[in-house]
């Protein structure tokens, strides 16, 4: 019998704003375990298109992704039947937050807010590409590499990555 993956992971979409583009929406698929965001996208429009390549990035990022447990919320584009084909293919099962119950997906609205508090509220974006180039930096080089986690020993998400890839 062939063993399915433990991996839980969530996703959400938060808004950014640029002066040129205006409102703007980042997809983020963060690893429930480690914390690390695994997976995102960035674009001009909160579509399901942009919540697939998200998870799709994700994808990449993990050996096998039968058996996977992504949470959302119930918003549009995860009730799609885009996304859900997606998933589907994947083998991925779906899991939902309550309705109105934005504590079921705390750790992926937690990972916004930092970011926003962080990153985004302190500088005006003039467009798009400049805006995306400084979420990559941030994720990339800050939040998944650097900054600590007392929920994960005070380690980086980059660190319990590695050392639970390690272990299995």
């Amino acid at each position: 019998m062939e063993k399915k993956s433990a991996l839980n992971m969530c996703t959400d979409i938060t808004y950014i704003h640029t002066l040129r583009d205006g409102w703007t929406y980042l997809a983020s698929v963060m690893d429930l375990f480690s914390r690390k965001i695994i997976g995102y996208a960035y674009g001009t429009s909160m579509t399901a298109e942009l919540a697939v390549k998200a998870v799709e990035n994700a994808c990449l990022n993990v050996k096998t992704t039968e058996g996977i447990i992504l949470h959302s919320n119930l918003g549009s584009q995860y009730t799609s039947q885009e996304f859900e084909y997606f998933l589907g293919s994947k083998g991925i099962i779906q899991s939902f937050s309550r309705k109105g119950n934005p504590y079921d997906n705390a750790c992926i609205e937690s990972f916004h807010s930092i970011l926003k508090k962080d990153e985004v509220n302190h500088h005006k974006y003039y467009e798009f590409n400049i805006a995306r180039k400084t979420i990559f930096e941030y994720i990339e080089s800050w939040y998944n590499r650097k900054r600590i986690h007392g929920s994960i020993d005070y380690m980086t998400p980059q660190a319990v990555h590695v050392a639970a890839s390690v272990a299995v």
